[in-house]
């Protein structure tokens, strides 16, 4: 174990009043007995709706709040979908019929 850790391990010890091999032993039994907290639903791998969704609320996040909601979405839709001179390249979008 790094010095750290043994730093970590021997004050938990004393503050439990015990030595560090038990210490370790305790330790282990209660990280072995956590169960994981249920998975939150997220989208589903390849729904490109539920994808975009969560870019475009993220991006509004990451988007400085100053900025007009009209900015605010021009920089989104940039983003997104890319700019207009390359929309014709992109392999998610529906061509259009000639």
């Amino acid at each position: 174990m790094s010095e750290r850790l043994t730093a970590y391990v021997d004050a938990w010890a004393e503050a439990h009043d015990m030595v560090r091999s038990d210490a370790i032993r305790r330790l282990v039994e209660l990280g072995l007995s956590v169960t994981a907290p249920a998975a939150v639903p997220g989208p589903a791998s390849g729904d490109p709706v539920s994808i975009e969704y969560l870019a475009v609320r993220q991006i509004d996040l990451l988007l400085d709040p100053s900025l007009p909601s009209e900015e605010r979405q021009r920089r989104i839709r940039r983003l997104t979908e890319g700019p207009p001179e390359f929309s014709d390249e992109r392999i998610d979008l529906k061509k259009p019929k000639k």
